[in-house]
């Protein structure tokens, strides 16, 4: 029998909120067992690339990361926000380690091929080359793996790399040794049937159910590419997924949910 396993990510709209972070980080330390945490980069680089003078760029709210950008979402992302966390988790008695992909070879990753918009300095993300031994070492040591948005191209450049994805390919790789729930938290309680009503939330997605919810229309769009990751996780070998509440994070970790569970 496998050992149960969180891969836990959490948005930006949780770091960028310094009491929402703090309860998060609360619950976050009362998890028992084996856990990752992959953390967003929020809004905070923004604000600093602002006082230094450098324009942000977005395109289809996509940040663009060109030469200086990468230079400002390394030093926030892998330095102010990562430690600041990992000093919070080592208040609550949690053995956090902040790391990038880039540390001990985590994440490798491509830098993405220009096709119609240059991205610049952002990676995608080879879930295969994914460094499980080293995570393992970690992970036996009873050390919990803090994950900054970065990953790097064995070239020598860092590369931007959206969070979510980073979750879901570690949530991946790790499968094999472990019983694996990825917990994607954000601001609502879970995928919701109707956008409006916070209570309305589904409690179980299967590949079935989903088929069913987007033949009635019933899903926000805004919503669909996280489930289509949670399936693509759960092909690859992920025991299941769970969107909640980053509020909710200690029931979520539990049999008895109240995020949405996504499972085969």
């Amino acid at each position: 029998m496998k050992d149960r396993f969180y891969v836990i990510k959490i948005g930006g709209n949780v770091v960028d909120d310094e009491a929402n972070l703090s309860s998060f980080l609360q619950a976050f330390a009362l998890v028992q067992g084996k856990k990752i945490l992959i953390h967003g980069g929020g809004k905070i680089a923004t604000k600093i690339a602002d006082k230094l003078g450098v324009e942000s760029k977005y395109i289809n709210g996509r940040r663009i990361t060109d030469d200086d950008t990468i230079d400002i979402v390394t030093m926030v992302y892998g330095g102010l926000l990562n430690k600041k966390i990992v000093a919070q988790l080592q208040s609550l008695q949690c053995n956090a380690i902040g790391l990038t992909g880039a540390d001990a070879n985590l994440i490798p990753a491509t830098k993405r091929p220009v096709k119609d918009i240059d991205y610049g300095w952002v990676g995608d993300v080879k879930t295969n080359d994914i460094e499980k031994a080293a995570f393992s070492i970690l992970l036996e040591n009873n050390l919990v793996p803090v994950l900054a948005p970065l990953t790097h191209d064995g070239n020598g450049h860092i590369l931007n790399t959206n969070a979510d994805t980073i979750a879901a390919a570690v949530a991946v790789a790790l499968s094999q040794a472990y019983d694996v729930r990825l917990i994607y938290c954000f601001e609502k309680k879970g995928v919701l049937e109707n956008v409006d009503d916070e209570n309305s939330v589904i409690n179980l997605i299967t590949k079935e159910k989903y088929s069913q919810l987007l033949a009635e229309k019933k899903l926000f769009a805004g919503i669909l590419p996280k489930i289509d990751n949670a399936f693509a996780a759960i092909d690859a070998g992920v025991h299941e997924v769970l969107i909640g509440d980053a509020k909710d994070l200690l029931q979520n970790t539990t049999a008895n949910t109240s995020g949405t569970l996504i499972k085969q």
